[in-house]
């Protein structure tokens, strides 16, 4: 069967790569997201608690650069969190435009609560894999980043009339 441009769809086994990868991460992100659901946790929590326990104290600006968000998205999370007495955030004294925050007692427990799930997610994620297999695996995870952003990338055909004849 072809479609209206006269060329057939691919089948299961020849989608685009792209595509499939694109589906595998949002299942792995579904599944993530659960896990950390069923401790009491979401995503943006786990990456905030995460930056803190690495650098408890960091800037409001620092955590966003470090977990790759807008401060503005951040200041949502933080306010959340700040609410459920997980993190506190307290004036830079030399610069009163800027938020030191740091994990609370409750922020410190929920985070191991989380790591627990994060770390079971993980050995699940990886049954199966022998360590060359892992090792694989993040070479070609790494070189689809790469090849996505365009390293490496040699000259493909824009338009039909540079096509090699």
């Amino acid at each position: 069967m072809s479609n209206v441009l006269g060329v057939s769809p691919p089948d299961h086994h020849q989608l685009p790569l792209g595509l499939d990868v694109t589906r595998t991460g949002r299942l792995l992100a579904t599944a993530f997201d659960q896990a950390l659901a069923e401790a009491g946790g979401s995503l943006p929590t786990w990456q905030v608690l995460t930056t803190l326990a690495r650098d408890d104290g960091s800037t409001q600006r620092g955590i966003a650069a470090a977990i790759g968000i807008e401060g503005a998205t951040l200041t949502h999370h933080l306010n959340r969190m700040e609410a459920e007495g997980l993190v506190t955030r307290t004036r830079v004294p030399t610069d009163r435009r800027t938020h030191r925050v740091e994990l609370t007692d409750a922020g410190r427990q929920t985070f191991r609560r989380l790591l627990t799930r994060v770390v079971a997610f993980d050995t699940r994620l990886r049954a199966g894999l022998d360590p060359a297999e892992e090792a694989t695996l993040r070479s070609l995870l790494a070189r689809l980043r790469a090849n996505s952003a365009g390293a490496g990338r040699t000259d493909t055909p824009t338009t039909p009339s540079e096509a090699p004849t």
